[in-house]
């Protein structure tokens, strides 16, 4: 009997098939095994790929490699979770190009709180001395800290919240096989035990540069908001707060001296509206995690039932608004959601703006104005 994860591996793994891409082929085919079995005839009618594309999706050595992957992920204990799964990043599922498959090595719980915290791989030991003691406190409100296992400010929220006896997740921009920094070989294996390091990329692939401005998307996307602690004008965890705002997520950043370049970075993101982080008071209150007693989703649930929201509205806006009482969400995921076309949700979303019941962010995603 062939095992399914061959398909969610063999689709995840195709040469120029990225997340947009592979989500759409499951949008159309519902599964991957379907996308495998399917026809080249009936790829070519899919106008969102190339030939080049159809070339790969048929390709029978690709096909074949599916299998050696999956025998290499069972020998290196990695957990393959799709996004069908139910523990599959609730937020993450929900953004504009989520992995389709999550590689997984520890354990991820339903419905945890994740709240990032990233930052410069040369900080001060204020910086680091900062992160370690922000993820120890988060700890105690339930909060899991994600970051991405680099040197410097991830390591040091990684084992803050360790020491203080909570759950972190590590993102990797490598296979799960590959230590990097290799002076962290410790600390994964503390991270796995407290958690989870996880990755899109398959094992055996190395940690190369261009990996990881994907990977920060991951990190932003499955978090409530992201923390910046010390960062340069060109600092990599910007790029993790860019990707934050595309998605709908609050972002952070704690002040640093305004002559020290280390801080350059959080300082601009401050004066260009981030929330400033004096106290971790600060954070709980924007992302309502002081409601510590109530299930974050239930909690906006509840809003926007509220006669503020609704009153006035027809019931296609009703239905559109309803869809953003949790999350953000993209205009293609709003139709799926409904059933509308794009074409009404559009006009629909207008009209909501009008009313000052939604706003749109960057990339046509919609979020409710609180």
């Amino acid at each position: 009997m062939v095992d399914n994860r061959q398909y969610w591996v063999w689709l995840s793994s195709i040469p120029g098939i990225g997340s947009v891409k592979s989500k759409r082929l499951l949008e159309h085919f519902k599964e991957p095994y379907n996308v495998w079995k399917a026809k080249e005839n009936e790829l070519r009618k899919l106008t969102f790929l190339t030939g080049k594309d159809v070339f790969n999706l048929m390709d029978d050595k690709i096909k074949q490699q599916a299998q050696k992957h999956l025998e290499k992920i069972n020998k290196n204990n990695i957990k393959v979770l799709t996004i069908n799964d139910e523990l599959y990043p609730y937020y993450l599922k929900n953004i504009y190009d989520p992995p389709i498959v999550l590689f997984v090595k520890g354990n991820i719980k339903k419905s945890e709180k994740y709240v990032a915290v990233v930052g410069s791989r040369k900080a001060t030991s204020y910086g680091l001395s900062m992160a370690h003691t922000i993820s120890g406190e988060l700890s105690r409100y339930g909060i899991t800290v994600v970051s991405g296992m680099a040197r410097g400010v991830d390591s040091y929220a990684h084992k803050g919240i360790i020491d203080a006896g909570g759950s972190t997740i590590a993102v990797l921009g490598c296979g799960l096989d590959v230590v990097y920094p290799y002076e962290n070989k410790k600390l994964m294996k503390s991270i796995i035990e407290n958690g989870a390091c996880i990755s899109e990329y398959l094992p055996g692939i190395a940690p190369l540069a261009n990996n990881f401005p994907a990977r920060n998307r991951i990190i932003s996307g499955m978090s409530l908001g992201v923390i910046v602690i010390e960062a340069g004008e060109r600092s990599g965890s910007l790029i993790t707060a860019d990707f934050a705002l595309e998605q709908g997520r609050e972002v952070f950043a704690l002040p640093g001296n305004v002559c020290s370049i280390k801080s350059a970075g959080t300082n601009r993101l401050i004066k260009e509206g981030a929330k400033i982080v004096t106290s971790i008071e600060d954070i709980l209150e924007e992302i309502n995690i002081n409601f510590s007693d109530e299930n974050i989703e239930n909690y906006f649930a509840k809003k926007i039932l509220n006669d503020r929201f609704f009153k006035g509205l027809d019931n296609e806006e009703r239905t559109v608004a309803s869809c953003l009482k949790s999350e953000p969400s993209h205009i293609d995921l709003i139709s799926k959601k409904t059933g509308f076309s794009v074409k009404l949700v559009s006009s629909i979303l207008i009209m909501l703006e009008l009313k000052g019941i939604v706003e749109q962010l960057p990339g046509k995603i919609y979020k409710l104005k609180y």
